[in-house]
């Protein structure tokens, strides 16, 4: 399931992370902030060009990224 908020960035800029749609902030910016302590109501406040959609996207797009990951145990020889 495509996360509408959240486009991929077929650009050079931001290393083609994915972004939000209609801006230039990486999903990976929007949340580290948060990881950083940010409240919603701040990163609103900084960044009124994205709405609470765009930050839940986010999130969902981070969770789908973290779940499809395959972790595989190191074996020692």
């Amino acid at each position: 399931e495509q996360i509408n908020a959240i486009a991929p960035n077929n650009t050079a800029s931001l290393a083609g992370k994915p972004i939000i749609r209609g801006t230039r902030l990486s999903v990976e910016f929007v949340v580290g902030l948060l990881g950083d302590g940010w409240s919603e109501a701040n990163v609103l406040r900084n960044y009124p060009n994205i709405t609470h959609e765009d930050i839940a996207a986010c999130l969902r797009y981070a969770g789908e990224i973290l779940r499809a990951e395959k972790v595989y145990p190191l074996t020692t020889v």
